[in-house]
């Protein structure tokens, strides 16, 4: 197993929209295992965790996260992943999550563009847009 420190992650809704959740600390763990199975947990706030409740899949549910690991530089990681469980520990809500790596390439793509639509981008300007943002893969906004 490899461990790995969560430095942001996303929740991805039915809409490719993403939802960042805040997080106060987070780990992820590769289990090196012939399922390829990762563990993510992400330690929210509790008012943060009731702002979140409506967006989050109910225990045992599929869910399409990102996660950004070990620095904020890397690229973002899509996981397809199933909520285990969420309690409260030590004053925070601990969020489990158990998935697959998913291929990040056509994720992200769907996401930008997504996120360039959802801000009035069209035509060549998208285009333009389009290109320069693929290269330099910022963090893409929450559409509410």
């Amino acid at each position: 197993m490899k461990s790995f420190k969560l430095i942001s992650l996303q929740l991805v809704n039915e809409k490719l929209q993403l939802i960042d959740i805040h997080l106060v600390d987070g780990l992820i763990i590769n289990k090196e295992d012939r399922a390829n199975t990762w563990l993510l947990e992400a330690i929210v706030p509790p008012e943060h965790y009731d702002e979140l409740k409506h967006s989050l899949p109910r225990e045992h549910e599929n869910a399409l996260i990102q996660a950004v690991i070990t620095k904020k530089e890397n690229d973002p990681a899509m996981f397809k992943t199933v909520l285990k469980t969420h309690k409260l520990t030590d004053g925070h809500v601990s969020l489990l999550f158990v998935g697959h790596l998913q291929n990040t390439r056509s994720k992200y793509a769907e996401l930008l563009l997504e996120d360039l639509v959802h801000k009035g981008f069209t035509g060549d300007l998208l285009i333009k847009e389009f290109k320069e943002k693929i290269r330099s893969r910022p963090k893409l906004a929450t559409h509410k």
